[in-house]
């Protein structure tokens, strides 16, 4: 190179060419070369990435399957072009759980969704007030920042009930004012479970109120009404009120669902109606949906809403009323922005292999495979260990239970179902023999009196189960054949700050639950290992219940009749009052 008069002679390459320029006319014109060529490398690199499947599509509106190619572009469906060729796989929109408890299957809510997703789940409308019941507005902002790390569509609803009743003690009360701050968040998309009914047709005051703020967000509001019939069925759902998730009779149900009610047939862990009101697919396709309610984490591993769907289609019903009541039906109640596998929706939908047993080879959120042949694509995020736990450890003297008269009323549990029955025994304390157990609730947000009764039908010969996974206050309910034991489970549970336990003399399980004691960042397989060792043990001590620990869990809800135990004494929840173990 040389310098001519401030000017530089610049071979540039395969140009094999002399030019003269100055230097820093030159360093701009490479500058601008690499610029152009950078900027044209990321412009191939993002160029646009499509997707095409070829499958059988199940159109569930249109009542049809047709043979296509689908094509996926940013997330979305941007072809659906109909072949004549033969594939061997279907499609169909994504599952979705229409009322749940995430908490209930003791997991957080990204761990929950990276199991869900194995099963052809893609969202669920999920009832956050097992945690607001201990931890207010708190627990449900905990809920939905741990759902934003996953691909998965939660939608939370606003919890009405919290404290469900003002006969128990619970971590913490929602308002009115606290729902009409829920319910603004474009995340909260419902009104969960007025689980109040008495209040609704008895026009209490704060009921109302709450029913009106729901109401003026223009967003649907969740019933639970078990067993309500007649004039008070039609007084509470005239309320504004539009489904029910609580039937456990076909002719309540049908009565219901001719006042216009939206009716979930649930198959969960401990309430399982499936049988009972599946029928009802036949004449009321459009008002049906599916959901589990509350669902322990080994029960999740197995199945979700696939087992429903898969069942009823065995049965003969029709497989566009299935399909519509696993997925459409909840995308239109609630108006969620769900894919439904039409041009232009969201690429949300499952692949499986026929249309029988409804075995998931793919499940696809927003274009993106989130599960594949039984493996989740999903990660969990560890969530921070939130809680309310303030009593200390309790003494076998605190659960003597004083009986002088000669009868006493019972608690009946029923397998598969969340009511009770009122048993009028002859004045007994625990006895095996008879299978009648000691239960009792303690408070876990202070110290304070521990409310005993008896109950009938968990079996045990021997010993005693624990759990704080008590709906829906979370307060730490046990059933056992000693004291002893029984006070060592309810400790067990104490030092651990929540969890379910057994004692059986030296013999102490505990699966720990720190996340408002009744949660864990440990994986859903973790959990589920150590709670099949649990739920065995209950049952070789004597327990006939299919799911003894999920059972154990309602005897202190006292919205679902008849006889139930909070922390503040025995209850009837026909009348909603308490009552007396003695006749």
């Amino acid at each position: 190179m040389k310098h001519q008069r401030g000017r530089c002679r610049y071979n540039l390459g395969k140009v094999n060419s002399q030019c003269l320029i100055y230097p820093s006319t030159f360093i701009i014109f490479i500058k601008i070369r690499v610029i152009f060529s950078q900027r044209k490398q990321r412009s191939i690199l993002r160029m646009p990435q499509i997707t095409t499947i070829l499958s059988n599509l199940v159109d569930v509106q249109n009542r049809q399957i047709k043979a296509v190619e689908l094509k996926l572009l940013n997330g979305k469906i941007s072809e659906i072009n109909e072949t004549d060729q033969k594939p061997n796989t279907y499609l169909l929109p994504g599952f979705i759980d229409a009322h749940v408890h995430v908490e209930s299957s003791m997991l957080i809510p990204s761990e929950f969704a990276r199991i869900a997703v194995t099963h052809g789940t893609i969202a669920t409308i999920s009832d956050p007030h097992e945690i607001a019941n201990v931890l207010g507005i708190d627990g449900v902002e905990f809920m939905l920042e741990n759902a934003k790390h996953t691909p998965f569509y939660f939608y939370f609803g606003a919890p009405s009930c919290v404290p469900a009743t003002k006969f128990e003690t619970a971590g913490a009360e929602i308002t009115a004012q606290d729902l009409d701050y829920l319910l603004a968040k474009p995340e909260i998309v419902y009104m969960a479970e007025m689980m109040n009914f008495p209040g609704v047709i008895y026009q209490d005051k704060q009921v109302l109120e709450k029913l009106e703020v729901a109401k003026k967000h223009q967003k649907p509001i969740d019933g639970h009404a078990p067993g309500l019939k007649g004039d008070g069925m039609k007084t509470y759902f005239s309320a504004g009120i539009t489904t029910d998730h609580e039937c456990f009779e076909y002719d309540e149900a049908r009565e219901k669902l001719l006042q216009g009610v939206i009716i979930m047939i649930r198959e969960g862990s401990a309430a399982r109606n499936f049988e009972t009101l599946i029928p009802l697919m036949a004449e009321f396709p459009n008002q049906l949906m599916f959901c589990c309610d509350d669902k322990h984490p080994d029960n999740l591993i197995e199945s979700h809403i696939n087992d429903h769907v898969k069942r009823a289609v065995k049965k003969g019903y029709n497989l566009f009323d299935v399909i519509r009541a696993a997925s459409i039906n909840v995308i239109e109640h609630y108006n969620l922005p769900v894919g439904q596998l039409r041009i232009g929706d969201s690429a949300d939908f499952i692949q499986v292999d026929n249309l029988t047993d409804f075995t998931i080879l793919k499940t696809f959120i927003k274009g993106e495979c989130v599960a594949e042949n039984g493996k989740s694509n999903l990660t969990a995020t560890l969530a921070p260990v939130v809680n309310q736990f303030n009593c200390s450890p309790k003494k076998t003297a605190d659960f003597q239970l004083e009986i002088n008269s000669k009868d006493v009323r019972v608690i009946e549990a029923l397998d598969g179902l969340l009511i009770t029955n009122e048993f009028i025994s002859e004045s007994v304390h625990a006895n095996t023999e008879h299978d009648i157990l000691k239960i009792a609730v303690v408070n876990r947000y202070h110290d304070a009196p521990v409310a005993t009764a008896l109950i009938k039908n968990f079996g045990l010969k021997s010993g005693a189960i624990a759990s704080c996974v008590a709906h829906d206050c979370h307060n730490i309910v046990v059933v056992g054949t000693n004291d002893e034991d029984i006070c060592e489970a309810v400790n067990s549970i104490i030092e651990n700050k929540g969890g379910i336990s057994l004692s059986n003399g030296a013999e102490k399980l505990v699966l720990p639950l720190p996340i408002a004691g009744i949660m864990t960042n440990e994986s859903a397989e973790t959990v589920a290992e150590k709670y099949i060792v649990l739920d065995r043990r209950a049952k070789e001590l004597g327990s006939k219940l299919r799911a003894p620990y999920m059972s154990l869990s309602f005897m202190a809800l006292l919205v679902i009749p008849a006889l139930k135990l909070s922390d503040k004494g025995l209850f009837n929840g026909n009348t909603f009052e308490f009552t007396d173990v003695e006749l």
